[in-house]
């Protein structure tokens, strides 16, 4: 087969989280074809874990049907670093913050932020978790660690790590029973210090769990932190899509892209009878992201096992990783990846640096 025949084929072969083919997508990288032998080398922009196989598979299986009897398909990830605000540089090391953040609290924010860095540390990212929740950090506890961090320098913090995450959280500096009776100016300072003085070291993407609002962390985010995308945690609830819009929108204005919407606790299945109960609604956050045309990422019910894994320390990514629900947040975090992988590249740090001298 000739190199043109090769690539017809590539183009029935669509990627299933961004439903398109891997060649209009540039995910082809290079194409070999040398008496009979065929070549193919893929490179995807965001981690997707086991569906590398299963995308291989499908490609020699188009290529075998073609009239291929020799084909050698690679399929890698290669993470980028993508665009932030104009007005912040991206932070050395870090190549994508990605900001989980919800209208109201109580639709399970945190509990999905966790979820989704696990999984995309499970498809093979380096992944870290700020909580940038001041007045109420709970990733210590949802990813069972305690302790305090190290400073080998007395001015930086070392993270703490479980799961295979880097992490930092002002839990790891106070009582779990400790208030943090704080003002706003202390609380937005607290965060700058808890991004800027951890060594996180290289990291593909660095999720941040945010408070519920749209208040002065989130202003904070936006103005000082350069961030690449940001997904809206809702309910189907009407109360809970209302403030929900109001973050999607406080992102838009600020110029930080909506990787998509997960909609919690969107059915209850009995455990005993198998009764699917739609408590809180239905549909509500498919309709949100037909509305503002942004990408839905998915629904996850209402099960007490999720609620008992994070109790314990053990989200369900971890605990359950083959389970149904740790499924469905792993399609969630490689939707949200995949579609960042679209989005502008921050080519900054390509570009050398010009200084000028008197001779």
């Amino acid at each position: 087969m000739t190199r043109e025949q090769v690539e017809a084929v590539l183009k029935g072969i669509k990627d299933r989280y961004l439903d398109q083919d891997i060649v209009s997508l540039h995910q082809v990288k290079d194409i070999t074809t040398d008496n009979g032998k065929v070549a193919v080398r893929v490179v995807q922009g965001y981690p997707a874990g086991g569906y590398r196989d299963e995308l291989a598979a499908e490609i020699n299986a188009a290529l075998a049907a073609a009239g291929v009897a020799d084909a050698d398909v690679s399929v890698t990830t290669q993470v980028a670093a993508h665009a932030v605000q104009k007005s912040v540089k991206r932070k050395d090391g870090i190549k994508n913050i990605i900001a989980v953040a919800s209208g109201k609290g109580g639709v399970g924010k945190s509990t999905t932020a966790v979820n989704i860095a696990l999984a995309l540390k499970a498809d093979g990212a380096s992944v870290g978790m700020l909580d940038a929740d001041i007045y109420g950090p709970s990733q210590p506890r949802m990813l069972g660690i305690s302790g305090q961090p190290e400073s080998s320098d007395g001015k930086s913090l070392e993270p703490m790590q479980n799961h295979g995450i880097k992490a930092m959280s002002i839990g790891f500096l106070i009582e779990e029973d400790t208030p943090m009776i704080w003002r706003g100016p202390m609380v937005t300072q607290a965060l700058e210090q808890l991004l800027g003085d951890t060594n996180w070291g290289d990291l593909d993407y660095l999720v941040i769990d945010l408070p519920p609002g749209t208040g002065d962390i989130q202003l904070t985010l936006s103005q000082k932190i350069p961030v690449s995308g940001a997904i809206i945690v809702t309910t189907p609830q009407d109360i809970a899509l209302l403030d929900a819009r109001k973050g999607l929108k406080m992102f838009e204005k600020v110029e930080v892209p909506i990787l998509g919407i997960v909609e919690n606790m969107s059915m209850h299945i009995c455990s005993n009878c198998g009764t699917v109960e739609h408590i809180f609604g239905e549909g509500g956050g498919q309709r949100m992201a037909e509305q503002y045309g942004v990408n839905y990422l998915g629904g996850l019910p209402l099960d007490i096992k999720i609620r008992e894994q994070v109790d314990n320390g053990n989200p369900t990514v971890v605990s359950d990783p083959d389970g149904k629900v740790a499924q469905i947040y792993k399609d969630i975090s490689r939707k949200a990846a995949a579609r960042l992988a679209q989005k502008a590249k921050d080519y900054s740090t390509k570009f050398p640096t010009i200084k000028i001298m008197n001779v």
